[in-house]
């Protein structure tokens, strides 16, 4: 009997460290806003969201495999909390499992491509709501032929059937992935895509730059988007001031972006500000973006804010701010104003 209480013991105890060692988390944020938003030929009002911050539910794991060694999940979707409909819940903002050691991070599934990454860390606004950088980008409306092709591209943001190797973080500051992704159909805009992310981070200085490709169907002779970025923050005080270039290439045509901004804390508050510009190089379709917001954190994780958003756009431009639910359209050529009221809590 006692043998027996001995044994039950011993097991008891190395359960309780396998479980120890491994974590589940759900996790998530609404972000919910008024807002109003004119194109030049019309005006909503609306409840609407993702002001600051995307609006997701999710859930997320993490097993200790000794070593140094970790395996992980991670199992992501968009919601819609002003509505209450799942928002296509269906974990495609991210899906992936992961191995890390000291070595690195081996990522597989549906996951970010590194292109997008300098185009949302060096946005003051996070390419959230009515100021994101994204509402000017070249993947948002220039007209034509190359540019529908562009702005349908399934790599913008996330890439499926993919794998990637992000740097250990302990090597002097730099930091850097690389991804493939299978194609797995025709390629119509397709998913085949290549790229990858160097960077530097060392006290106030964060610089970095990406390069991707995306196969697609050929235009004018061309199947591949090539996409560059480059980008970079400078903290000093209170102020955080941000930059970025990009360009997309397909067959002659490129389209370049801009973007000067940065923030500035003053207690609970914070302050954001951009100037950002879309320029193509085949026609007289060019835009420009001056967007300013206010948050202020009730807490760590809920907070109140506000932005406001002008963009002209210039000849067959069609780019138009993030209007979110009840979307008016760009009108070519005319000049959207966007502002809204918010709150975000996080999970």
């Amino acid at each position: 009997m006692k043998k027996s209480l001995v044994a039950l013991a011993v097991l008891s105890t190395v359960g309780a460290g396998a479980f120890a060692q491994s974590s589940v988390t759900l996790f998530g944020v609404a972000d919910l806003n008024a807002r109003y938003s004119d194109n030049g030929s019309a005006k909503l009002y609306s409840l609407s969201q993702d002001g600051i911050v995307s609006s997701r539910l999710g859930v997320r794991g993490v097993e200790d495999l000794g070593g140094g060694m970790r395996a992980s999940f991670w199992f992501e979707g968009a919601m819609n909390p002003d509505t209450g409909t799942p928002g296509g819940q269906t974990w495609q903002r991210r899906s992936t499992v992961s191995l890390t050691s000291g070595f690195g991070e081996i990522r597989a599934g549906r996951d970010y491509t590194p292109t997008f990454w300098n185009l949302t860390q060096f946005d003051p606004f996070g390419t959230n709501g009515v100021g994101a950088y994204s509402n000017i980008h070249a993947s948002n409306g220039a007209g034509g032929q190359t540019a529908n092709v562009i702005s349908n591209l399934t790599t913008l943001v996330r890439a499926n059937n993919s794998i990637g190797y992000f740097l250990p973080g302990n090597l002097g500051g730099i930091y850097g992935q690389a991804m493939v992704a299978a194609n797995e159909a025709a390629p119509v805009n397709g998913n085949k895509y290549f790229g990858a992310r160097i960077g530097y981070m060392a006290g106030p200085l964060n610089v970095a730059a990406s390069y991707g490709q995306t196969t697609v169907l050929p235009v004018a002779g061309d199947d591949t988007v090539q996409n560059f970025n480059v980008a970079g923050s400078f903290k000093l005080g209170n102020l955080t001031a941000m930059a970025q270039y990009g360009r997309f290439s397909l067959a002659s045509t490129d389209y370049t972006n801009y973007l000067l901004g940065g923030t500035f804390g003053m207690g609970a508050l914070t302050f954001k500000a951009a100037y950002s510009s879309f320029e193509n190089s085949s026609t007289a379709a060019d835009a420009t973006q001056i967007a300013a917001g206010v948050q202020y954190d009730l807490s760590r994780r809920t907070a109140l804010y506000t932005n406001v958003s002008r963009i002209a756009n210039d000849g067959t431009a069609t780019t138009g701010a993030n209007f979110g639910t009840g979307t008016l359209a760009a009108i070519r050529g005319n000049n959207h104003t966007g502002l809204e009221v918010g709150v975000r809590h996080s999970f």
